[in-house]
């Protein structure tokens, strides 16, 4: 039962980690990665379809992304949905393919993005520690139905505690490195 719970926890934890990882990515810094096109999608024949399901998305010299269409009738469809999300990227389009360029950053816009990035760490850590208290919760539920003893109880509080701890030391090392990130010139 007990490591029913720890293992349930550590699970949603790793989750959770996945998120805020996934968020750091959508996130950009002043570099070209494919993966800040991951939340685009485009009306592809009537359904709205992941950008890199419909197109190679690859990165030239640091500072551009080349957007290659597999169908060349999508390309205004593509540069209309790189429009309309929030990214702040401006396609330019030649005849197969749509090349995204890399704006800098002001140090005014790294500040924010840092904050942001704090933000989503900040939220991480919440959702780790409720998730430490649902298993708890669910400790004390085993106790007062008398599958457990206290001893066992207080065993399992404190394996839930070091996996919380250790969950969110990642979180700290995660967000250290992309304050870092955000904040290389």
């Amino acid at each position: 039962m007990i490591d029913e719970i720890r293992q349930d926890a550590n699970e949603r934890m790793e989750k959770t980690l996945a998120a805020l990882d996934t968020a750091f990515a959508k996130i950009r810094t002043g570099r070209a990665h494919p993966s800040l096109l991951d939340g685009v999608s485009v009306s592809y024949y009537g359904t709205q379809t992941p950008i890199n399901q419909l197109a190679n998305i690859s990165v030239e010299e640091n500072r551009n992304l080349i957007v290659s269409p597999w169908e060349k009738n999508l390309i205004p469809d593509v540069e209309k949905a790189i429009l309309k999300s929030d990214l702040g990227l401006n396609p330019s389009s030649s005849s197969d393919n749509i090349r995204l360029p890399m704006p800098p950053l002001t140090e005014e816009n790294r500040r924010d993005l840092t904050r942001i990035a704090r933000g989503e760490a900040e939220n991480a850590r919440i959702a780790i520690r409720n998730i430490r208290r649902d298993a708890n919760s669910d400790l004390k539920e085993y106790l007062k139905e008398k599958e457990i003893t206290e001893d066992e109880l207080r065993r399992g509080e404190a394996d839930i505690q070091k996996i919380t701890d250790e969950k969110i030391k990642k979180i700290e090392s995660a967000l250290s490195v992309k304050e870092a990130d955000l904040m290389e010139f």
